[in-house]
């Protein structure tokens, strides 16, 4: 079934221009979401979203009220939302397999929403720029085709959204002072090349972590001992365009993967999932494993 926008089929391929320039409502939503000022997130009932993770809730969700992600440059932020029950999906998309990537997203959401309720799959697209690689405008040309070959209607709603309120379906611009739990383990996952993963249990409640397993990263040493410059220069698609967080950001995580160039064992003791639920304040709080 096809892509809609403001209920008219859209015909692709076309460019991100002439899609805008075809449905107006769509520039006029991104510039009040623009406009807006960015509000801080603490960690109170907020889930996280890292890249190539996604995560699915609803309103039902009693431990997170509202799903973040942010530091998009090249990549995109997703949100896929089933108007009937609320459930929402939002994933953090840079590319690397979104062939893969979309249907994960559609088989995801799906196991939270009950077709057969009224209501319809309303997405949301927002990240990327005019890069001089072409990027972003690729990995957006990618999710409208993926999304257009779905076998359900979707509609396409606004080009311009970092975080959703669950509870409201309230989208807006935000900023995340904590990107816990585990940020630098998660980091460390994507920058080894781990594909898309679903991170969160509605049904429980609980964030899975793991267990992953990566090779030990080429160069690593070689790669600590380079000057902000030089990290930023060669380990990002968008050295023009990342947040003041990055370089040091990057540092931790090649750091974290020195001291762990396996994982195994030392950070997934049998085997077995890292697992995080709210606490009563409504922060995440390390859980036992089964069976540990």
């Amino acid at each position: 079934m096809p892509l809609f926008i403001e209920g008219r089929r859209v015909q692709l391929p076309q460019s991100v221009r002439e899609i805008v320039r075809a449905h107006p409502p769509l520039e006029e939503r991104a510039k009040l979401l623009r406009g807006q000022s960015v509000q801080l997130v603490g960690p109170k009932g907020l889930l996280y979203v890292q890249q190539r993770e996604l995560a699915v809730t609803s309103p039902k969700d009693g431990s997170i009220s509202i799903l973040g992600s942010d530091d998009a440059t090249t990549c995109h932020i997703v949100v896929l939302r089933h108007t009937g029950n609320g459930a929402t999906c939002m994933t953090h998309c840079d590319g690397s397999d979104t062939k893969t990537e979309v249907p994960l997203i559609m088989k995801s959401l799906k196991s939270l929403s009950n077709h057969t309720q009224n209501g319809r799959l309303e997405v949301h697209l927002v990240g990327g720029f005019n890069d001089d690689r072409q990027l972003s405008q690729k990995l957006t040309n990618q999710l409208l085709n993926e999304f257009d070959r779905q076998e359900d209607d979707i509609h396409l709603m606004t080009f311009c959204v970092t975080a959703i309120n669950i509870k409201t379906a309230e989208i807006f611009r935000a900023s995340f002072p904590e990107r816990g739990p585990e940020e630098e383990l998660r980091s460390a996952r994507s920058l080894t090349g781990g594909p898309m993963i679903n991170i969160y249990d509605a049904k429980t409640e609980q964030l899975h972590i793991g267990p992953y397993f990566w090779m030990p990263f080429p160069h690593v040493d070689f790669w600590l001992q380079q000057d902000d410059k030089q990290l930023l220069e060669n380990l990002s698609t968008s050295p023009l365009a990342e947040p003041p967080h990055f370089v040091s950001h990057i540092r931790s995580t090649l750091m974290f993967l020195k001291k762990y160039p396996f994982p195994g064992n030392s950070l997934f003791p049998g085997n077995r999932a890292l697992l995080y639920k709210k606490n009563e304040g409504g922060l995440w709080e390390k859980i036992s494993s089964p069976g540990s």
